[in-house]
């Protein structure tokens, strides 16, 4: 299984960026899709996720109705739109998926694979 995330930019405050996803060798429509971001020193921590079956989306509250996540069966791909970028939202963006469904964002340790990463600069 690989995951390959893409988009990662220089950006301003307020503007946007999307990040792509692509992955291969998953069951992807079995496959609950994450995106975790870390910042320097800080832990890392979930931003969005998308469900499987059911595509129900969760979000962390400090980008609720900033950051759209999204997936396509046929392209086996996930995106994450960020729209209004704050200085705080740097960080490298990783994409993770696990097998199942997901109620809430998952916890880094329940992911079962996990891309390498994408920075994310915002400047102020």
């Amino acid at each position: 299984v690989q995951l390959v995330e893409s988009g990662g930019d220089l950006a301003q405050t307020g503007g946007s960026l999307k990040l792509s996803c692509v992955t291969s060798g998953l069951a992807f429509r079995d496959a609950t899709i994450a995106w975790f971001r870390q910042a320097p020193g800080k832990e890392r921590e979930g931003v969005a996720c998308v469900s499987a079956r059911d595509l129900s989306q969760y979000y962390r509250d400090s980008v609720k109705g900033r950051f759209f996540i999204s997936k396509d069966y046929g392209a086996e791909t996930s995106w994450l739109q960020m729209n209004s970028l704050k200085p705080e939202d740097a960080a490298v963006y990783y994409c993770a998926a696990l097998y199942g469904s997901r109620s809430e964002l998952p916890q880094a340790s329940e992911m079962h694979f996990w891309g390498k990463g994408t920075l994310v600069t915002v400047s102020s």
